[in-house]
């Protein structure tokens, strides 16, 4: 009998997408859950097909949609995302970046400007996020070890 809880009967979905994280590997944990929130929340906000249905529990209450397939969560030095960044930039991958200075900020408005105020080669990237294709993820992650 097979059922939708993940009964080894039921083949597993497999995607030819993937969503990623890489964070620099010098961020305190509280640094490192935030910006990691930051920035899948970009994603879901840009690529709506990474979202799936929303969620009911057995007494009918609704929950919120949230994504279709696992965020990995990887780390590396500030070169390792240096060199993703312009990885995911020169794939033109969707992609959310998480720069030191949005630390200091406590609104969208700022932290935009923040952002806006720095060349892209300049920026002091703490994390990224990037969503395509399995491949093109995989080679701009090339580097980044899987968060622990």
């Amino acid at each position: 009998m097979s059922s939708s809880t993940g009964s080894p009967d039921i083949e597993p979905i497999r995607f030819d997408t993937k969503i990623a994280v890489l964070l620099r590997d010098d961020l305190e944990p509280w640094q490192r859950l935030n910006v990691t929130a930051f920035l899948v929340s970009g994603l879901g906000s840009a690529v709506p097909e990474v979202i799936g249905e929303p969620y009911e529990d057995a007494d009918g209450t609704a929950y919120l949609s949230m994504f279709r397939q696992p965020v990995l969560v990887f780390e590396g030095s500030k070169e390792t995302l240096t060199s993703a960044h312009g990885r995911a930039l020169s794939r033109q991958l969707p992609r959310a970046v998480f720069t030191s200075d949005l630390f200091a900020t406590g609104n969208d408005r700022d932290n935009r400007a923040a952002v806006r105020a720095v060349p892209a080669a300049d920026l002091d990237l703490v994390g990224m996020a990037v969503y395509g294709p399995r491949n093109g993820v995989d080679k701009v992650m090339k580097g980044a070890r899987m968060h622990h």
